[in-house]
């Protein structure tokens, strides 16, 4: 186990699990009383996954006779899933891997416990968990949910390449710039973008460049704000990109990655989940590139990340990323519920955040050394530290700590999970991108596109 726990957070833990246990044994021995049994369910829904939740949960039970239910929750069908369980008064008491946006929906429509979350974070050591992380899942002063881990939006660009060429590391605008003008050659682009309108990561993507710039989706008093000039800055910004340096064609997740796994891109934008793929630790999405044949690590290691952006309207760089959590729901047996979350970011956590560490950066302090460790992989098993240099882990793992997002600082998460449904934004990119739309007639019709969407739901 990590060893930065104090004493106090130990002994609160046992507190939690005591008082579940206590709470279980007033059931019979028989069938389940419902204080003795919780439903857990997870959006880590894939077979390997559940199989280390399975056992985690299992080795729960065992410590505290609190039987768990754990089901497997397909993201693209929570709101759907959750909404029709209300109806039937049949909520599950916990539900894990939450982005940040179901967390808020979960909110609009009353179906948290917003006073369990702030006590067991209490209980585990406020101070032991990324201050960012604890901001994004809050409103009005109360924690919605307790945040476990976090992915990151990153710039990969080819080391290699920027030093042959004297370029400085894409971290600002004028800098991706440059050197994708200076690098797009004949058979190379200066960078794969994704620019596909019905592809959430082309969403993804550009929320991460316009952030960099100051751009947000709505203000501070939930107006809509994607027709201001920072967000013009980063319509034109991202379609230069993607017109003038990238490859034709409407580039989506898939396509960007294996463009740059062929070794035909000196750059691309893409979530840290690629980073067990470059390292070519996956049979199913290997890099392909020429130098790659003999060295199936070498693009990895030939591979600088560049976590914040910074864009010439902004104060200061930004960088988009996913804070995913644990939420208890408001039917929850409380007691129970409260000591499965605290056991799954404690005694559980190191199993949890190594189901995937290069997509599960630990929002807990003190894990350093254990995430660096952790096998990453999925047909090949190696931990990132034998891969990536001490000082991209460490940009990494500190990333939740600077994480932004548009709308849920705002309070509007459920219209933030709205437009990832409709994708009004890579519609107006695809537009601007092909010619047909300006970068302020592509703002403008972004925003009226969400604002469309904003009065179809339910304050």
């Amino acid at each position: 186990m990590p060893n930065f726990r104090p004493d106090k957070a130990t002994a609160a833990l046992s507190v939690i699990l005591l008082l579940a246990a206590s709470t279980a044994a007033c059931g019979d021995d028989g069938e389940s009383s419902g204080s003795d049994q919780i439903t857990v369910w997870t959006e880590e829904n894939l077979p390997d996954r559940m199989a280390v939740q399975n056992q985690i949960a299992a080795d729960f039970t065992k410590k505290t006779g609190i039987k768990v239910k754990l089901v497997g929750v397909a993201e693209d069908q929570f709101s759907q899933t959750i909404t029709a369980a209300a109806a039937a008064d049949d909520l599950p008491d916990v539900i894990g891997a939450l982005p940040l946006s179901a967390v808020r929906e979960l909110e609009a429509n009353d179906l948290l416990d917003t006073e369990t979350p702030g006590e067991v974070v209490g209980r585990l050591g406020r101070d032991s968990f990324s201050a960012r992380a604890l901001e994004l899942d809050s409103a009005g002063g109360r924690l919605l949910a307790v945040p476990s881990d976090g992915w990151a939006q990153l710039i990969l660009y080819r080391k290699d390449l920027f030093e042959r060429a004297g370029l400085q590391p894409p971290d600002t605008y004028e800098r991706l710039e440059a050197a994708a003008a200076r690098l797009d050659t004949g058979g190379l682009a200066g960078i794969t973008l994704a620019i596909a309108p019905k592809d959430s990561f082309t969403a993804q993507s550009f929320e991460h460049v316009a952030l960099a710039n100051g751009c947000q989706l709505v203000d501070n008093s939930g107006n809509v704000a994607l027709d201001s000039p920072q967000c013009v800055k980063a319509f034109e910004f991202y379609a230069k990109l993607a017109r003038d340096y990238s490859v034709k064609g409407k580039q989506d997740v898939d396509s960007t990655r294996a463009t740059y796994f062929s070794g035909k891109a000196a750059m691309t934008i893409w979530s840290s989940f690629i980073l067990d793929e470059l390292a070519g630790l996956r049979n199913d999405a290997l890099p392909s590139c020429q130098e790659c044949r003999d060295d199936p690590t070498w693009l990895a290691a030939n591979t600088g990340v560049v976590t914040a952006l910074k864009g010439p309207d902004a104060s200061a760089p930004a960088q988009y990323g996913e804070i995913v959590s644990w939420a208890i729901t408001s039917d929850a047996a409380k007691d129970p519920a409260a000591a499965f979350v605290a056991y799954m970011m404690d005694e559980g956590y190191e199993r949890w955040i190594g189901m995937a560490p290069e997509g599960k950066f630990p929002t807990r302090e003190g894990f350093a050394e254990t995430w660096n460790k952790l096998p990453a992989g999925v047909d090949t098993k190696k931990p990132l530290a034998d891969v990536y240099p001490a000082d991209v882990l460490d940009a990494l793992r500190e990333s939740p700590g600077t994480f932004a997002r548009w709308g849920i600082p705002q309070g509007q998460g459920k219209l933030v999970g709205a437009t990832m449904g409709e994708l009004p934004v890579p519609k107006a990119l695809s537009a601007l991108v092909d010619g047909s739309l300006t970068p302020q007639a592509a703002a403008a019709q972004a925003k009226a596109d969400v604002e469309t969407i904003k009065r179809g739901i339910r304050q």
